[in-house]
C-alpha cells in the first residue's frame, strides 16, 4: 500500500516530466506504476483494493468440515495431541484425511484453542535469571572447558580453567587429554586448597556442559561447601573470553601463553 503523500510526490514528478515533453506511459514507467494507476490517482478515488469482495477458493473447507475438524481434536484420544500427531494418527488407524495440519491449527487458532491442551501442567515462564553480588575475591569463581588444537589432525586436548570474577585472576588452569568429571572435579579440589577458601562460602558457575553437572562433580562441590549456579541455555559463561592466545605444546603437555 502506497501512502497518500508518495502518491502526490509520484503525481508531482510525472506532471513535471509532462511538462518538459515526456510521454506518460515512459514517466509512469521509471516510477513503476501504470497510467491507469496515475489517472486514479489524480482523480483521488481510494483504493479500494482491501475492501473488495474475493471469491472463496475452491479448496476452502466447509463449515461443516471445519466443525468436524474441532470435533476430532476434543476427541479424548486427540485432546491432548498437536495437529502434527492428530493427522498423521487419524489417518493410520480410521483411513481418513479431513484437512491439512496447517488448517488444523488454522481452525484451532480462529476458536481460541491453540494453547496447551492435555492433563500436563502447562509450562510455565521461569522467573529472571539467578544473579550473583561479588564484592569480594573467592566469593565467585567461573570456569569452562575448551578444545586445544594438536599438531594431528582430529586430536585435542582440553583446557580446564576458572577465574575469580572479583580479581579477574586466573585460580587455576590445567591440561588434560580428556574430558571428564573426574578432570572437573579435581582441578576444582586443588583450587580450593590453592587458594585456602575451604569452607568458605563459594560460587562456581559454568554453563550446562555434561562436565559441570555430572554427579561425580556435585558430590565434590557438596563436600567442599561450594554452591553451583549455571548460565541459561545457549549462553556461554565468564571464561569464554580468556581462552583466546592459548595453545598447547604436544611434546610435554605444557601451557604456553
Amino acid at each position: 500500500m502506497i501512502s497518500t503523500s508518495d502518491r502526490q510526490d509520484a503525481i508531482q514528478l510525472i506532471d513535471e516530466a509532462l511538462a518538459e515533453g515526456a510521454r506518460l506511459q515512459a514517466a509512469c514507467a521509471e516510477l513503476g506504476i501504470g497510467t491507469n494507476t496515475y489517472r486514479r490517482w489524480v482523480r483521488g478515488d481510494q483504493d479500494r483494493r482491501p475492501k473488495a469482495v474475493r471469491p472463496v477458493p475452491r479448496h476452502a473447507l466447509s463449515p461443516e468440515e471445519r466443525q468436524q475438524v474441532l470435533e476430532i481434536c476434543h476427541r479424548p484420544e486427540f485432546a491432548s495431541l498437536p495437529p502434527g500427531q492428530i493427522v498423521p494418527r487419524l489417518l493410520d488407524e480410521e483411513g481418513r484425511y479431513v484437512a491439512s495440519e496447517s488448517s488444523y491449527y488454522r481452525i484451532l487458532r480462529e476458536h481460541g484453542e491453540q494453547h496447551h491442551r492435555g492433563r500436563a501442567r502447562a509450562p510455565r515462564p521461569k522467573g529472571d535469571p539467578q544473579r550473583h553480588r561479588v564484592t569480594r575475591p573467592n566469593a565467585c569463581w567461573s570456569w569452562d572447558v575448551t578444545y586445544l588444537p594438536t599438531q594431528v589432525r582430529g586430536q585435542f586436548y582440553y583446557l580446564y580453567m576458572i577465574i575469580d570474577i572479583y580479581s579477574r585472576k586466573i585460580v587455576d588452569a590445567e591440561v588434560f587429554d580428556q574430558e571428564s568429571m573426574a578432570n572437573s572435579s579435581e582441578v576444582i579440589q586443588r583450587a580450593v586448597l590453592r587458594e585456602g577458601c575451604i569452607n568458605q562460602p563459594l560460587v562456581l558457575h559454568a554453563d550446562n556442559g555434561s562436565a559441570m553437572k555430572g554427579s561425580t562433580l556435585q558430590a565434590t562441590l557438596q563436600r567442599l561447601n561450594i554452591t553451583p549456579s549455571y548460565s541459561r541455555p545457549r549462553v556461554s559463561n565468564d571464561c569464554q573470553s580468556l581462552y583466546v592466545g592459548f595453545i598447547i605444546d604436544p611434546e610435554d603437555l605444557v601451557l604456553v601463553a
